[in-house]
């Protein structure tokens, strides 16, 4: 499989291959840092243009797996390498809970140990989902959502698409979040955020209005 990445998101999805055993034929993707080595630890070769990203899904595995952070890049990048022929890849590590019941999980989403992932939840293509969150029943994410490490959603919760949700912060029970959202770490997320918005506090308040998100990126 080939992880989009070599730096600190890869390393977690590297570990995630590890644990599950996938290693064969394990390639780093990075075109975009100038002192990175053609090993990563020593072991792992990282190519670094689409050429060679084209010939190696062509001939060697057709896999590939999101591994950086932010939605708009990895968004970016799996248009990218759709492109060049590659099959987006979900991650899920063994350390993480899955429902088994009524959840349903998207392409290419990044699953980290110690995640919870109860029964009817539904999650959206290209989302990561950090160490250690909880995502209880009948919550829904978009495409492309980051979750980042002690995240909690309670129960009926709706995130759309794009959203960065800050670490360690509390969604309660119904609330809606639109797209293109942003909420700060630590908050505690009350009652509705409308898209295009950075929330941040307890309870969270909408305190800047963002760019609406490129979906044609």
């Amino acid at each position: 499989m080939l992880i989009i990445g070599a730096g600190g998101f890869a390393k977690e999805v590297l570990q995630i291959c590890h644990d599950n055993e996938e290693l064969e034929n394990l390639t780093f993707y990075d075109d975009v840092n100038p002192y990175i080595g053609e090993m990563l630890f020593n072991k792992f070769p990282i190519i670094k243009n689409l050429d060679q990203a084209k010939a190696y899904l062509e001939t060697k595995d057709n896999r590939f797996a999101l591994g950086l952070g932010k939605p708009d890049l990895r968004k970016l990048l799996y248009e990218r390498f759709l492109e060049l022929g590659g099959i987006l890849t979900s991650t899920i590590s063994p350390a993480a809970t899955i429902g088994n019941y009524g959840t349903k999980l998207g392409d290419g989403c990044n699953i980290l140990s110690g995640s919870v992932i109860s029964n009817s939840v539904s999650i959206g293509k290209g989302c990561l989902v950090y160490f250690n969150s909880v995502i209880t029943h009948d919550c829904s994410l978009g495409d492309f959502v980051e979750v980042s490490p002690l995240v909690k959603f309670l129960g009926r919760v709706t995130i759309k698409n794009y959203c960065q949700i800050g670490a360690g912060s509390t969604i309660l029970p119904d609330v809606i979040i639109g797209e293109n959202v942003i909420i700060g770490a630590g908050s505690v997320v009350t009652k509705d955020i409308p898209d295009n918005s950075l929330a941040v506090g307890i309870p969270a308040k909408v305190v800047k209005k963002l760019e609406p998100f490129d979906i044609s990126i």
